[in-house]
């Protein structure tokens, strides 16, 4: 056998050993990618396919949870703005539940897991408990998104670097350095920031981003249902509301922005 025969008999060895024969399962932190099934990664459907106990987003496509065996339990923990119906800590201590029970976990998040999905906080939740985890990458909307639509975060003209912001508050009275992020070269992409919107792009001008800069709004990126509209600063709240665009959706700041395909836009 070759080099990478050889890595791969080595990792589908040690995947092996986290069978529950030993009364601990596994917990496999899965990035379900940005919302097409097709980018979904090779493991993270064989992680489904094996799992005893899928523990979902409400971002993720529904039509992932149709890789899973007909005896997978099927838990809905999705949050939404200011609803969370299950509390961070509660999954938590579910995730550690199942896993001791000899379960095969797999929390499956929208997205990378590592990128504003709270995976690092239950990575090190479950292995200061001796849970044995492990995490799954998954395809970041804030690359694919912008891309779904025409948009390169990184362009040798507009942008050498982009950098990716939780566009709300972790909690109330908690600002974000706007002063920081208005003079930042390159693309800014905000995750989960329609709500903020007019703070975003009133905060941006206010600090010395010009009105004129290139902005664009992408809904339910990678999805059959996918918008998008561009404008600038100044504009970018008349053209939402004019397209009827919302939530989930994701702002890309730049020169990038002017590079939207249309034809890629979705309907307008």
């Amino acid at each position: 056998m070759g080099g990478n025969d050889d890595v791969k008999d080595t990792t589908n060895a040690r995947i092996a050993r986290h069978d529950g024969t030993d009364g601990t399962g596994l917990v496999s932190l899965v990035g379900a990618g940005p919302g097409d099934p097709e980018l979904l990664t090779l493991r993270g459907k064989r992680r489904i396919e094996e799992a005893d106990v899928i523990v979902y987003d409400r971002l993720v496509n529904p039509e992932l949870l149709d890789f899973a065996r007909d005896d997978a339990e099927r838990i809905d923990v999705g949050k939404s703005a200011h609803h969370h119906p299950v509390k961070q800590r509660e999954i938590n201590d579910m995730l550690a539940s199942l896993a001791r029970d000899g379960k095969r976990v797999v929390r499956l998040k929208s997205g990378d897991p590592f990128v504003f999905g709270r995976g690092g906080e239950e990575q090190r939740y479950l292995r200061d408990r001796g849970v044995r985890v492990e995490i799954v990458p998954g395809i970041t909307s804030a690359i694919a998104g912008p891309a779904a639509v025409g948009i390169p975060v990184t362009h040798r003209d507009y942008a050498s670097s982009f950098h990716v912001i939780a566009g709300h508050r972790k909690r109330e009275g908690h600002e974000l350095d706007w002063n920081n992020i208005a003079h930042m070269e390159g693309t800014l992409v905000f995750l989960m920031g329609m709500e903020s919107l007019d703070r975003i792009t009133g905060n941006l001008i206010a600090n010395g981003k010009p009105a004129d800069t290139p902005i664009a709004v992408i809904q339910w990126a990678t999805r059959e249902q996918q918008r998008a509209v561009r404008s600038d600063l100044a504009g970018i709240r008349a053209a939402v509301d004019e397209a009827g665009l919302g939530a989930p959706a994701l702002i890309v700041v730049g020169g990038v922005a002017s590079l939207l395909d249309e034809t890629l836009a979705g309907e307008q």
